[in-house]
């Protein structure tokens, strides 16, 4: 939504001061995009998965780029609960996993239940400290 109004607004500033652009056009565009922009997201949410194995926490998702992770437990540094504004309204939250290595080495779980997103961290905060006796190498 936020791409099809900023495209809408752009298509609008193109209409008022260079050249005019019809209002049949400008609306197509910006609906086109709010469609495929919806699409994406839909599509996004259906491919993603995570589960939890007894040596790592393994996540797949991805719509154009699939990409599959798997994070060692014994790698764990942290875990967070966040809540941003938009999940707060919607009444979700995600899990942030950070993890030992380099800058922005952080995995996110989006889209949970905030219960569940507790629960996910109590389990993963458990794991990553029985694993702590484990050889990270």
């Amino acid at each position: 939504m936020i791409t099809a109004a900023v495209f809408g607004v752009v298509l609008a500033a193109v209409d008022q001061w260079l050249l005019e652009v019809p209002t049949a056009a400008l609306a197509a565009v910006v609906g086109l995009v709010f469609v495929l922009g919806a699409a994406y997201a839909i599509r996004l949410y259906q491919v993603w998965q995570f589960e939890l194995q007894p040596d790592a926490l393994y996540l797949e998702r991805g719509v154009i780029t699939f990409v599959e992770t798997a994070v060692p437990f014994v790698r764990v540094q942290h875990v967070d609960t966040q809540f941003g504004p938009i999940e707060r309204a919607l009444g979700l939250s995600s899990v942030v996993v950070y993890t030992a290595g380099s800058r922005n080495a952080d995995v996110r779980i989006p889209g949970l239940p905030p219960n569940r997103a507790r629960e996910l961290q109590d389990t993963l905060r458990e794991l990553a400290v029985e694993s702590e006796a484990d050889d990270a190498v």
